[in-house]
């Protein structure tokens, strides 16, 4: 396993502190040598074993961040590797800490879902209770030959940011931008994508937008070079450095997925478009220098639907200090059909609750407050996993359709990675400030883009 520097450590998805502090004594679970069934469905009398029971639950469920180029401090790809960890992955699934999943499992269903079956479970639990035996090589599964350090199939392109961010040791960070044109002849669809930093552990998001050659957003900006609000000279830029209605092509948080759409969903890169990549990076004692790339995944024909990147912000609050329970929400109607792909909660440290909710009014006086409420999803907010939850059945919404996220705060002294429970907090741009965006993903009819989308007819 090669060395990992402290503050990779930190920010390395806390699958390490997850995994080593669960550690502990083992719930008895199956006993040895007893019938049961292995997560493959198989009927045996002897213990799990780590070829045949154990190597396919880590392929389908851990290996995606468990492996080499893999965000996670450990690799679970070979008996070696993965046996000194047995008893720790046995509590991680007991207790289902690991996989990280935050969604109440009552309220939804998402095709991402990680969570391990009670057979996978149990087949963890015996191994470790067995000694964690390695069983017959023979009857291991294939490797999976992962895209160097991509989660997606090998990208058709990769656009790097051309010049690196210095970042300093400590202080904060101003959002730093920089613009990369595509160079594309034609239009492209996108039907994956994923978002790489070369330094993840200074990167608290990203997101790369899509700037379309009539664009006249941050049209003074410098191409190809870092820059920031405070280092443009045109008013009109710099207030574009804060805010933009220009497509989203992705995402980036730590723990988050990149895009892997089906047949017929795809985003759109018009002709001639520059990548924008607007970058929020933290410090943690250690200088350094990030370039990230994007890797694209390009549909081999157009679309029947387009992908477009929505949100529902709040940015008018102020969280008293030291309340445990700070309610904000947001709503909004969409103007048209659309349907529902995903949803995509974002806060800051503070952060403990979100969730998403259809609102529908009703004139029935015994309905309460004159409404009723659909939820779509709730979460158990955890900052190092911001994470995206895809809908296993996409859900077409009408025109008119209203839409509420709600975001809970705690600025007690109760939640560890309060940075001060003595502060009134408002919407800001550093961990230490709060934000509140409800991103979600929706598909529309191909011809529209999201300007078009938002006519109200």
């Amino acid at each position: 396993m090669s060395e990992l520097t402290e503050a990779r450590k930190r920010i390395m998805i806390f699958a390490a502190a997850l995994l080593l502090l669960a550690a502990g004594p083992l719930h008895p679970g199956i006993p040895r040598g007893s019938a049961r069934q292995t997560a493959s469905g198989h009927s045996v009398a002897s213990p799990s074993t780590f070829y045949r029971d154990v190597l396919p639950i880590l392929q389908e469920r851990c290996q995606i961040c468990h492996r080499a180029d893999g965000i996670a401090p450990m690799r679970f790809e070979t008996y070696e590797q993965t046996r000194p960890y047995a008893s720790a992955m046995a509590a991680a699934a007991r207790d289902k800490s690991m996989p990280p999943w935050f969604a109440d499992p009552h309220i939804g269903h998402f095709s991402n879902d990680p969570s391990l079956s009670a057979a996978q479970i149990a087949a963890l639990v015996d191994w470790a209770g067995a000694g964690a035996p390695a069983g017959d090589v023979h009857e291991a599964p294939a490797p999976i030959h992962w895209a160097e350090s991509w989660s997606i199939a090998q990208p058709d392109l990769v656009v790097k940011m051309p010049k690196g961010v210095a970042l300093p040791a400590s202080g904060d960070v101003e959002y730093t931008y920089e613009i990369v044109p595509t160079g594309f002849k034609e239009d492209r669809w996108v039907q994956a994508v994923e978002v790489l930093p070369s330094l993840r552990a200074n990167v608290h998001h990203a997101v790369v937008y899509i700037r379309p050659p009539d664009s006249q957003w941050m049209k003074h900006a410098p191409v190809g070079v870092p820059f920031t609000a405070s280092t443009l000279t045109d008013p009109e830029d710099r207030r574009g450095a804060h805010w933009t209605d220009s497509d989203v092509l992705l995402v980036y948080a730590p723990g988050s997925s990149p895009d892997n759409w089906p047949d017929g969903l795809a985003k759109f890169i018009p002709a001639g478009s520059d990548l924008v990549f607007q970058m929020h990076y933290t410090t943690n004692g250690h200088a350094g220098s990030d370039r990230t790339s994007v890797g694209l995944g390009f549909a081999k024909q157009p679309p029947a639907q387009r992908v477009l990147t929505l949100q529902l912000t709040n940015d008018h609050f102020v969280i008293p200090p030291g309340v445990p329970d700070y309610r904000v929400e947001a709503r909004g109607t969409l103007p048209n059909d659309a349907t529902l792909l995903s949803l995509f909660p974002h806060m800051h440290l503070r952060g403990k609750r979100f969730q998403y909710n259809i609102i529908r009014r009703d004139k029935n006086p015994s309905t309460p407050a004159g409404q009723e409420i659909e939820p779509l999803l709730d979460v158990h907010y955890h900052f190092h996993w911001q994470m995206s939850y895809r809908l296993a059945q996409p859900r077409l919404l009408k025109a008119g359709t209203e839409l509420q996220a709600v975001a809970w705060y705690d600025n007690s002294r109760d939640n560890p990675h309060n940075p001060d429970p003595a502060a009134a907090v408002r919407w800001g741009e550093q961990t230490y400030d709060e934000m509140m965006v409800g991103f979600f993903d929706v598909a529309v009819a191909a011809n529209l883009d999201k300007h078009s989308y938002f006519i109200r007819h």
